[in-house]
């Protein structure tokens, strides 16, 4: 995987996990969530989400290769540091609520999978 895959395939699922996080959020309670009970996003992991997946789609479609690598071990190394950050010192980062332990594992592996792919050869097509 290049950093342009890394950037279509990993914005298409941050925006929907955006778009499908608000969904929980209108239920009767905040914790009440699209993806189960034991998994939900506020509003500020939510826009995020969005957001960053907005971007990243952009960013596929935009900018250089090398633009783009640069991009993707910007993402790695910020997913890496959240997920340590909810791990080590705890489960509030700049108003999202990080408690769920999910939260940190997924961050983690997302990091870990931008720093991979921000790796490999940009010449590959996607």
């Amino acid at each position: 995987m290049n950093p342009k895959q890394f950037l279509k395939i990993g914005g298409a699922v941050l925006a929907l996990a955006g778009v499908l996080g608000f969904v929980g959020v209108i239920g009767p309670t905040p914790e009440q969530s699209a993806f189960g009970d034991s998994w939900w996003f506020d509003n500020s992991e939510n826009w995020a989400h969005l957001v960053l997946g907005a971007v990243a789609l952009l960013a596929s479609a935009m900018l250089s290769g090398g633009m783009q690598r640069f991009l993707v071990k910007l993402l790695g190394v910020v997913g890496v540091l959240v997920g340590l950050y909810s791990l080590v010192i705890g489960p509030n980062f700049l108003g999202a609520n990080l408690q769920n332990p999910l939260d940190t594992i997924l961050h983690l592996a997302i990091g870990a999978w931008a720093l991979w792919a921000s790796r490999s050869s940009t010449k590959m097509t996607a």
